[in-house]
């Protein structure tokens, strides 16, 4: 277990405050994009990255890596702001984001970006690639963990389903979702849209370990994540109750910041309150 000390909570909010300002400049840069949900996603991420995972950035393909998936990779920014602030490319690189021939497009690209596992935005599949990565690494005996995120919205599609069962049959302790749970998607609430609920019992009934927690409060995070490493037998998922745009007062909780980038004044407004 990775011990949880005020210094370590201290680097994780400072990093996830540089996600988010990254993101904001980032899209408002780009024009287009996906700020709510990167922006929900934001403390979870920085926890993984400047905390939990194993990663080595002079060494992107290291064997024994832990590995990250962002199923729902329409975030792409805040997987870019990570990885960027990690060292994995330089961050000015960020302002390229959408660009003409950058490897930081809308959707994560693993063959044109190093730190990127899997090349993800058609929703459902990345955890279903997540899984075959965590039983590869069972059957292997390798020592490294797979992390996968998927947007609470994307539990509709019938596939996250297919996957959730195989993880609990193959018994992969060595695999942790996070549900990014801000309660919208595109096309507004979830629980309009067409209602995933009860999560947490439906991952229960299909044989996962289930943590719930507040998916912006740091300790908590760091507090779940210690607990899944406890976990033998049985996947784990933690529900992780977000906001879309955090961060941001006028974006918070507001369907239409789904896709929606700042524009110059908004990116300033934006940032003035990430401080």
């Amino acid at each position: 277990m990775r011990e949880i000390n005020d210094r370590a909570v201290l680097q994780v909010k400072e990093k996830a405050l540089a996600i988010r300002r990254h993101i904001v400049t980032m899209l408002s840069a780009a024009g287009s994009g996906h700020t709510g949900g990167s922006l929900s996603a934001s403390d979870i991420v920085a926890c993984l990255y400047f905390w939990e995972m194993n990663l080595d950035p002079a060494n992107p393909d290291w064997e024994n890596r832990d590995r990250f998936v962002l199923s729902k990779g329409h975030a792409a920014p805040v997987l870019y702001a990570a990885l960027a602030e990690r060292g994995f490319f330089p961050t000015e690189q960020l302002m390229t984001l959408r660009k003409l021939g950058s490897p930081l497009q809308g959707h994560p690209d693993m063959r044109k970006l190093a730190g990127v596992e899997a090349s993800t935005g058609s929703l459902g599949q990345g955890i279903s690639w997540a899984v075959g990565m965590a039983l590869a690494g069972k059957i292997d005996k390798k020592p490294h963990r797979v992390y996968v995120m998927v947007g609470d919205g994307e539990l509709e599609e019938g596939m996250v389903w297919e996957a959730s069962m195989a993880a609990a049959h193959y018994k992969l302790d060595n695999l942790l979702l996070f549900v990014d749970h801000n309660g919208l998607q595109i096309d507004g609430k979830i629980s309009e849209v067409l209602s995933p609920e009860p999560i947490s019992d439906k991952f229960r009934a299909f044989g996962w370990h289930v943590i719930e927690v507040d998916g912006h409060h740091i300790p908590d995070i760091m507090e779940a994540l210690n607990q899944a490493r406890r976990v033998k037998g049985q996947p784990v998922v933690i529900v992780a109750a977000t906001t879309k745009g955090k961060g941001c007062s006028f974006m918070e909780d507001r369907v239409e910041w789904h896709g929606t980038a700042p524009n110059r004044e908004e990116m300033d407004k934006a940032l003035a309150e990430l401080v």
